[in-house]
């Protein structure tokens, strides 16, 4: 292993177990970890907080809840079980480093991995193959299935790291892998095509917000969900329409007039989305904190010829084409406030009463804040 001088313990967030926030504790007693062949240690600059963040401690992927994340979000769920409580389905080990975002600086690189990556600044790629088993849908994500950025030091696949050249600062730069990448795998998967219109609910969210800009790179009109209050963020992130979250979609669009809905939301107003869209429209998911549980008349998707997309998986051209937009310019981070490790449960109780437009970053390389 090549590194510079490392330290023995670092602070961390580590999560205990599913459950409230009671399960996420600081500590600074955490061995510092130490890259195998083909990993490379990396000092954390920021992080961010995801909804995967909250989904994974409280439970809410687990097949036993059937409700919005919001019911839970601050106690867990007591419906969870603990062999499914993952987005994989899986048990987690724990106890576990969330964190899903990383910018930082490589330090030390194991075994095969070229000592002159030390010194990089970079970004981890938070969806990630698994390495015991590289075919497409074989995944980990980053915090979740591996320790991930809520630490001052985290360990990644040299593979999975992407040098990234940008004037941002790391909380920055932090606020783009998770939900860029999941935004843009949605439109990646979509088709997503110059001159179509998209709609997009919880629009003023990190992937909401981060769908905005991605939507308008393509060229696309947007139409976007979002609460009254985050209007005119949602505005000036580029959305050409903008509808109250809870109105009706038939009040405000005609039926059939959108060629691609990007729905981070479900929940009650579902069968809407479908009206909306146009004979051959395509719809995507890649969340339901409104409810997971929807109603689905079967005869509105085979008559229309719609096509039905979940998005989890994304190539790895998604998030190398990410850093290329970032290094050009093309998209801007959306960074609502900052914290210092030590308040990552401060950060959590922001983001689930849903008080901010874009990402709530953790500033890890600075705990005086």
């Amino acid at each position: 292993m090549n590194q510079i001088e490392l330290p023995e313990t670092m602070s961390a967030v580590v999560l205990t177990g599913h459950g409230g926030l009671e399960k996420l504790e600081y500590r600074e007693d955490i061995k510092v970890p130490r890259p195998e062949a083909g990993e490379v240690l990396i000092r954390v600059g920021a992080s961010a907080i995801n909804n995967t963040d909250i989904n994974t401690r409280t439970g809410w992927y687990s097949k036993g809840v059937t409700t919005g994340t919001e019911e839970g979000a601050a106690s867990g769920f007591a419906s969870a079980n603990q062999d499914d409580g993952a987005w994989s389905g899986k048990p987690l080990n724990f106890p576990l480093i969330q964190g899903a975002d990383v910018c930082g600086t490589i330090v030390a690189v194991g075994d095969s991995v070229d000592s002159g990556r030390i010194g990089e600044r970079v970004l981890v790629r938070p969806m990630q193959q698994s390495p015991d088993n590289l075919s497409s849908y074989n995944l980990i994500t980053f915090g979740s299935e591996c320790n991930g950025g809520y630490a001052e030091y985290a360990v990644a696949r040299s593979s999975e790291v992407f040098a990234v050249n940008s004037s941002l600062n790391d909380a920055e730069l932090a606020s783009f892998p998770c939900a860029y990448s999941t935004a843009e795998g949605m439109l990646e998967k979509a088709d997503l095509k110059n001159g179509e219109r998209i709609l997009i609910t919880g629009a003023s969210g990190g992937v909401g917000s981060a769908a905005i800009q991605l939507a308008k790179r393509r060229g696309a009109e947007v139409i976007a969900v979002s609460g009254e209050s985050k209007f005119e963020e949602v505005r000036r992130l580029g959305a050409d329409q903008v509808i109250a979250r809870g109105q009706s979609l038939l009040n405000s669009l005609e039926k059939d007039s959108i060629q691609v809905v990007a729905d981070l939301v479900a929940g009650p107003q579902w069968p809407e989305l479908l009206e909306v869209l146009a004979r051959g429209g395509r719809y995507v998911a890649s969340g339901a904190i409104a409810g997971p549980m929807v109603e689905l008349d079967v005869r509105t998707l085979y008559l229309k010829d719609l096509s039905l997309l979940g998005s989890t998986w994304q190539p790895k051209k998604v998030f190398e084409n990410l850093i290329g937009y970032i290094e050009r310019n093309e998209i801007r981070p959306v960074v609502a406030k900052k914290y210092a490790l030590r308040d990552v449960v401060n950060a959590q109780e922001d983001f689930m009463a849903k008080r901010f437009s874009g990402k709530l970053a953790i500033e890890v390389a600075n705990q005086n804040l």
